[in-house]
């Protein structure tokens, strides 16, 4: 893909970003809540005063405008209060004339209580302070269409430059008991890879530590004092100039996939972030392809997959 004069690549995705906000606060939510309640414990004002920021569209969860005074709260939910009324842009619960619709995801699985979506290339998981819309904002506006208080609670996230599954649960209590025994419930964390050159061992497991530096740039080491990192791969596709891999991980550490392939000498086609030096896709050639785990009540497994994107397998000479 060439790039254009001002050095973009056409094609590439535009991304909406956000005016420059002020917050009077901005907090991390420890455990179950409603945001009224919330509120009020941590800003130090009264009652009508708190009521005042919902009611003049101050406040905002994870990224989204909400004025619902019993919305409620999950754990590692983020809540931000402006200092102004939020731009007409924001995201919001309640869907209006004024609400900003976007498309949602195409729908990969949804039952009563969890829905998941194959998150395009290009869309946040959950909003930054640079971007707002997310991949959260648009599930939460298809929910609330159908219920006010409805909302997605946050299981995982997946890069912005990655595509494929993202799962949401619609229940408070499933969402807890998902976050607190995540690794002992999910079985299956799959990916596809297209990366550089043709790999020397067609299956392989990559185990180190992460560590991150002060430019936020995450690198492998053998310093145990790191966060342990486990990467299986295998080859299911090559050609002269790159390999496409199925791929599992057992640890979820930050870019851990494109991290681990790069310290045995093949980075993901594309990876601006980790030194690519050819970009056949013009895209990350990273895509989340499968999630499998046990609901925590029922017992029964929930599967989503998300089919390998047909220009990786092009890439290599597949048709399908």
């Amino acid at each position: 893909m060439r790039k254009t004069k001002n050095g973009k690549r056409e094609g590439q995705v535009r991304v909406e970003r956000k005016p420059k906000i002020e917050y009077l606060g901005q907090y991390k939510v420890s455990r179950s809540d409603e945001l009224l309640e919330f509120l009020l414990r941590k800003c130090n004002t009264s009652r009508n005063n708190v009521k005042a920021f919902l009611t003049r569209r101050q406040v905002l969860v994870n990224g989204s405008l909400v004025t619902q005074y019993d919305f409620p709260l999950a754990k590692d939910d983020e809540v931000k209060i402006c200092k102004v009324a939020a731009p007409k842009q924001t995201p919001t619960v309640k869907h209006t004339a004024t609400s900003v619709k976007r498309e949602l995801p195409k729908i990969l699985y949804e039952d009563e209580d969890f829905i998941a979506i194959d998150k395009p290339v290009g869309l946040l998981s959950v909003e930054s302070d640079k971007e707002r819309d997310c991949a959260y904002a648009r599930v939460l506006e298809y929910l609330s269409v159908k219920d006010k208080k409805a909302r997605p609670y946050i299981l995982h996230r997946i890069d912005k430059e990655t595509s494929g599954v993202l799962v949401f649960a619609k229940n408070i209590k499933l969402h807890s008991m998902l976050k607190m025994r995540w690794n002992e419930l999910v079985s299956l964390r799959e990916y596809c890879a297209l990366v550089e050159g043709r790999m020397e061992k067609k299956e392989d497991t990559i185990v180190s530590y992460l560590k991150e530096d002060g430019n936020h740039l995450v690198y492998a080491t053998k310093d145990p004092s790191g966060q342990k990192a486990i990467t299986h791969y295998e080859v299911i596709g090559e050609s002269g100039e790159y390999s496409l891999l199925k791929v599992r991980i057992d640890t979820g550490r930050k870019n851990q996939i494109r991290v681990h392939l790069r310290s045995v000498g093949h980075s993901v086609v594309g990876d601006e972030k980790y030194g690519f030096t050819k970009d056949p896709l013009g895209r990350l050639g990273l895509h989340a392809s499968a999630l499998t785990f046990k609901h925590p009540v029922s017992g029964e497994t929930v599967s989503v997959r998300a089919p390998f994107p047909a220009e990786f397998r092009k890439v290599v000479g597949q048709k399908k």
